[in-house]
């Protein structure tokens, strides 16, 4: 029989305490799903619905997988319970809180993260998180965030286009997404903005990082590679769209094969970065001295047991703090059809709609309760304008309102939604957020009021894309009395 190397010996006694933290963390990890278990269910849809997320299902695999790799590095760790590094919870339950209080999703499953973070240092040790950093840190990427530089990246996208058709001497007209050349129209729409490809080279990046080199400086430069070159990468993949339009004369024929192409070009671009990568790598070099035993006594039972029951306690605060302020936030809003102010070629119709011929528009009034967050007027907002990723996404500024606007491409729907707060235009940005948090935790704030229109064309086909929006726009342009009584509606009481 072989003997065990005396360096990587494992005593008996290392092995202590494994059996109640693994008893004690199972209960703790199945407390964490039932705290969060909205922030899991909403990332999950979200894998689910968006092409953008489909490689979040990977992300506990591969996470389960760098520990496994890392295994050899528990044979000398034992569980250190400390509940100083417990209270490490306290700065993300605050996050978490704040984030749930102003209505940001992705902000409160980043912190629920960084809960489960402090959960397993306050209950495993330092050296236990410390060796299993990776897989712990890598678990960031089960959050689908990165939708709010969608804008952004539209815009970084059309300008890439409009450079490169200079370049080639293409004639062209842009205005903002919408890209006209002698081959057709084309719309940089959501789905053209890169963030697919951004995010998922993100997470390869990543894993290729922490996988292959040591050192933090070539850690660092794959990840910063991971971000510019797929923003390159799909600037010039929307650009060869546009010029292969030209090329074959049809506009149709190269949208037909945007999708393929696109992964196609990516994936390409993705395997040259890893090969430009390889000559680099460090993964050859001696793996690290393993760390010494750890000479602390096993936690006892009890020890373990208040680290446990303090970890529960911290992990509840944020939710159950959260959970008393929704009691009088919790109900519906108020809901009804104003009438709609008539615009040239439109007449009025039923419960205040407007006939325009081509067309049926209609109007919605949405009044929330004072203590509610802008969690739920933002999921309003976003369910009443429709979520497609092809549609033509635009505003509408009408005097002291600017109104948001989406023209679906799947559908022939077209709608326009404005909000107010405490006498205000009210956007889904930071300051709306943080005011109605401080509102709802007050509970004697203005009301968030939502206003939306809908037009409906007549027939299967409807009005085209452009006829839409310019009958939407001037309908919206038009609804100065309207807009004054939902800014009215959401004064704070006394104002």
């Amino acid at each position: 029989m072989n003997a065990v190397p005396r360096g990587l010996a494992v005593p008996v006694a290392q092995r202590a305490g494994w059996s109640a933290t693994l008893v004690a963390l199972g209960l703790l990890l199945g407390l964490f799903g039932f705290l969060f278990r909205e922030e899991i269910l909403a990332a999950v849809r979200t894998w689910e619905s968006s092409t953008a997320y489909n490689h979040c299902w990977l992300v506990l695999p591969v996470a389960a997988w760098l520990a496994w790799v890392r295994r050899d590095r528990l044979a000398v760790l034992r569980p250190a319970p400390s509940p100083l590094l417990a209270l490490l919870i306290l700065p993300p339950t605050a996050l978490w809180l704040v984030s749930e209080r102003m209505g940001i999703m992705e902000g409160r499953q980043f912190a629920a993260i960084g809960i489960l973070w402090g959960m397993a240092l306050g209950l495993l040790g330092w050296r236990l998180c410390r060796a299993m950093a990776a897989p712990l840190l890598y678990l960031v990427f089960l959050v689908p965030f990165g939708a709010f530089a969608t804008p952004l990246l539209q815009s970084v996208t059309a300008h890439f286009i409009e450079l490169g058709l200079r370049l080639l001497g293409i004639p062209h007209y842009i205005d903002s997404f919408i890209i006209e050349t002698p081959a057709g129209t084309f719309l940089v729409a959501e789905a053209c903005a890169g963030l697919r490809f951004l995010v998922a080279a993100l997470a390869f990046g990543a894993l290729y990082a922490v996988t292959l080199f040591r050192s933090p400086g070539r850690r660092l430069a794959v990840f910063a590679a991971a971000v510019i070159v797929p923003i390159l990468a799909n600037g010039l993949r929307a650009l060869g769209i546009v010029v292969i339009a030209q090329h074959l004369g049809s506009a149709e024929a190269a949208a037909a094969d945007h999708v393929v192409y696109g992964w196609g070009f990516f994936s390409v671009v993705i395997l040259l970065l890893t090969l430009a990568g390889l000559p680099f790598r460090e993964d050859a070099n001696p793996a690290p001295a393993p760390a010494l035993p750890s000479r602390r006594a096993p936690a006892g039972a009890a020890a373990l047991a208040v680290v446990a029951a303090l970890v529960a306690l911290l992990a509840s605060a944020g939710p159950g703090l959260a959970a008393v302020l929704d009691r009088e936030g919790g109900t519906p809003p108020l809901s009804g059809t104003p009438r709609l102010a008539p615009v040239p070629g439109c007449t009025e119709a039923a419960e205040g709609g407007l006939d325009c011929g081509t067309a049926t528009v209609s109007a919605r009034l949405l009044v929330f309760p004072a203590r509610s967050t802008w969690a739920g007027v933002a999921a309003t907002r976003r369910r009443l304008l429709g979520h497609d990723d092809e549609a033509l996404t635009f505003r509408i500024p009408a005097g002291a309102v600017t109104w948001d606007a989406r023209v679906a491409a799947k559908t022939t729907e077209a709608v326009a939604a404005a909000a107010w707060l405490d006498g205000q235009p009210a956007g889904d940005g930071l300051r709306s957020r943080a005011v109605q948090a401080l509102n709802s935790l007050r509970g004697n704030g203005g009301l968030p009021v939502l206003l939306a229109i809908t037009l409906q064309p007549r027939g299967e086909d409807g009005a085209g894309q452009a006829e839409r929006r310019a009958l939407l726009t001037s309908i919206a342009e038009a609804q100065v009395e309207l807009a004054a009584k939902a800014d009215a509606l959401s004064h704070r009481p006394g104002n």
